[in-house]
């Protein structure tokens, strides 16, 4: 063991340059799991490195690019000290982004800051990355673990990342292809993903006074299996989707709410009307609402409500999406159809009562 006297000025500064190989060679067999074909090299480079000439297959290539986190939902992880799911969060954030405009991701990086490198929990946080990335089917290429002493507390840690897909240029989609008519194909989320935790704890955790292992009977479980339950990552799901019949855009359901996010992918002119009657949000949705006192419009303005991921397509396509989606395990419904301007200008809009 070594003493203030052997360990290098850097160690006793806080920053363990051991235990961040340690955690590589943890890791390692993770992240092969996610390797694709076009990737060259191993962990521990400077650089990630893809192959680029599978792109000469496209006509048109179209790179896509997106970067995002976790937010608050890291201080329950933090609190339960509990690391493999968060991972998996970031990488749903991710490519779930990305494949809104129908592109396929390719590679994805983090970025993990922590105010004390604990191996065993950095390859746990990139265990849960990794099989993301092998849903998604996504190589992870890189990434980087960086000590903060005096940053932040040695049980802090908190984690990014970025990701980049391709798409053939006519194979965009978006609101250019969004027509009168179209149909509002709403995929389940799998709870509240990684968007709202701010208000999420302070409603439950500071205002009701909750603990994290408290049984909740209207969950069937803890409260901290219920908010650490993984984000869903839809990103292959919706490729097989529009791979097999037409979709014209999509929508990833995150911070903002249902509505505003769909309506980024409107055309001037056209809004998305929604039925609330079509779906039963879980019940953690009402749990925070009702103990938080929060309205309709602040709830549904700041957490996704039961919807992970919106497909825009023609009716004549719904059948097919839905049962496709179905036969991959992802509940699926019409939750709505695009219209006409609605009168007050709303480019998307909620109406009825959730069944």
């Amino acid at each position: 063991m070594s003493t203030p006297a052997t360990r290098s000025a850097y160690a006793q500064a806080g920053v363990d340059i051991d235990a961040g190989d340690r955690a590589v060679g943890l890791m390692k067999a993770h992240v092969a799991r996610t390797a694709r074909a076009e990737v060259l090299g191993g962990l521990g480079g400077f650089a990630g490195l893809f192959d680029a000439s599978m792109l000469k297959a496209y006509r048109r290539p179209i790179l896509a690019t997106s970067t995002d986190g976790v937010g608050t939902k890291v201080a329950i992880a933090t609190a339960l000290d509990i690391h493999d799911t968060i991972g998996f969060d970031l990488v749903g954030m991710l490519v779930d982004d990305l494949v809104v405009v129908g592109a396929e991701p390719l590679f994805v990086t983090d970025y993990i800051a922590c105010g004390q490198l604990v191996p065993e929990r950095i390859a746990a946080i990139v265990k849960g990355i990794a099989d993301a990335c092998v849903q998604a089917g996504a190589a992870l290429v890189g990434g980087e673990t960086a000590e903060h002493p005096g940053l932040m507390r040695p049980d802090e840690y908190d984690l990014a990342g970025a990701t980049t897909g391709v798409v053939e240029h006519d194979d965009l989609l978006g609101a250019h292809r969004v027509q009168a008519g179209d149909v509002l194909v709403c995929l389940a989320s799998s709870g509240l993903h990684a968007n709202g935790f701010s208000l999420v704890r302070r409603v439950l955790l500071e205002s009701a006074g909750l603990g994290l292992t408290t049984h909740i009977a209207d969950l069937g479980r803890t409260l901290g299996e219920e908010l650490l339950e993984p984000t869903r990552v839809y990103a292959a799901d919706c490729l097989a989707v529009v791979r097999a019949t037409e979709v014209h855009a999509m929508s990833h359901i995150t911070g903002g709410g249902l509505a505003n996010n769909v309506a980024r992918v409107m055309p001037l002119g056209l809004t998305a009307h929604f039925d609330r009657a079509s779906w039963t949000p879980a019940p953690v949705f009402s749990l925070v609402q009702g103990l938080g006192g929060v309205s309709e419009a602040d709830i549904e303005a700041t957490l996704n409500m039961g919807v992970g991921m919106v497909l825009v397509c023609p009716a004549a396509a719904a059948a097919a999406a839905i049962t496709l989606l179905g036969a991959r395990g992802l509940a699926a419904w019409v939750g709505g159809v695009v219209e006409s301007r609605a009168p007050d200008g709303a480019a998307a809009y909620l109406t009825g009562r959730h069944s």
